[in-house]
């Protein structure tokens, strides 16, 4: 592991505790010994639900790779496509704006004999899909009730209003990378020369490099309009994305009816968290922490008041998200020491 994830992962851990802490701040009655016994007390079926929703989100982004990669020609099974998701999830997790998740997922899949090319292709596809589907989610709960973020803080509106922005541009920006290659080809270059005009790169090594950019690039397009014409495939891959993003927004509804706070308040805690995503969107802070807790808590005090929505919030943030963390980490580490053994006895 190299200094840079080390940094990250340290940052993440510092932020994590003061965002809790911060929670725990914001109620003067919090009580850890009350905590402890508002988890007990949690009918356990549903928190049963909420702990398969928070493996649901890891499982439905491996399917949807698997789905994505299958079309263009390399079949994967279930086991290696859970640890692709598992990848994503976790390196997301830790690093600003979501950075390290796809490139943790390019690993195993190359470590899987999938060409660079196809990978490229594949997790792209599979990053316009999940933002379409928070977008596709997010109008959906705009159109039913808006009216739960008209509640929340000014801040929190700002948040949901530029997250939504951001989200937009950035599938803009992924649909034109996959649709027009050189638009790709253009920015990969630029970044060669520029190398080159800084003497990071030689002429030489600068244009040996240009040169098999070229090749990678005729290959990306053919993957790419393979792509194309797999319309059954691409709206698999969404249906899969949303069921990933449902996943996720689940955890709460079940945490809320674990302590039978009434379908209606944990249906409006389900849309709540799809708000929570949009908003999360817009500040580059590793698994969005703070942020998200921020505009969780603020949904959830609208809904159940402030004592109690401090206890659900923890409790859900700590399934969907920290819960989540842990056991993508577990998967990953598994997965790494697997593929090591492996690759000495060949």
């Amino acid at each position: 592991m190299n200094k840079k994830k080390i940094f990250w992962i340290v940052i993440s851990i510092l932020i994590s505790g003061l965002s809790i802490w911060a929670v725990i701040a914001q109620s003067a009655s919090f009580s850890l010994e009350e905590f402890k016994t508002f988890i007990v007390e949690s009918d356990k079926r549903w928190v049963v639900g909420a702990a398969l929703c928070m493996f649901g989100y890891i499982g439905f982004e491996g399917v949807a790779v698997r789905r994505i990669a299958a079309a263009i020609g390399y079949k994967r099974s279930r086991i290696q496509g859970t640890v692709y998701g598992a990848a994503d999830v976790y390196f997301s997790a830790i690093t600003p704006s979501a950075s390290g998740g796809q490139p943790a997922s390019a690993y195993f899949m190359l470590q899987d004999d999938i060409p660079g090319t196809a990978v490229t292709v594949t997790l792209l596809v599979n990053l316009i899909m999940y933002t379409l589907a928070l977008l596709f989610l997010g109008f959906i709960c705009s159109v039913f009730r808006f009216e739960i973020v008209l509640k929340m803080s000014t801040l929190s509106k700002v948040l949901i209003v530029v997250g939504s922005v951001v989200l937009i541009a950035l599938a803009v920006a992924f649909f034109l990378l996959l649709k027009k290659a050189e638009v790709f080809y253009k920015i990969c270059n630029g970044f060669l020369r520029f190398f080159e005009r800084i003497h990071i790169l030689s002429h030489h090594r600068c244009e040996k490099l240009c040169a098999k950019l070229n090749n990678t690039m005729a290959e990306y397009k053919e993957c790419a309009e393979t792509i194309y014409g797999k319309k059954k495939m691409l709206f698999d891959a969404f249906v899969l994305n949303v069921l990933q993003r449902l996943s996720q927004f689940f955890v709460a509804f079940f945490v809320f009816l674990a302590h039978d706070c009434g379908i209606k308040k944990a249906f409006d805690v389900l849309i709540t968290q799809c708000f929570v995503s949009l908003g999360s969107n817009c500040i580059p802070i590793p698994g969005s922490i703070g942020v998200a807790d921020y505009i969780m808590l603020d949904g959830y005090e609208n809904i159940v008041g402030e004592e109690l929505a401090t206890y659900l919030e923890l409790l859900a943030r700590g399934i969907s998200f920290y819960g989540c963390v842990v056991i993508s980490a577990i998967i990953i580490i598994i997965a790494f020491v697997y593929n090591r053994i492996r690759r000495k006895k060949c």
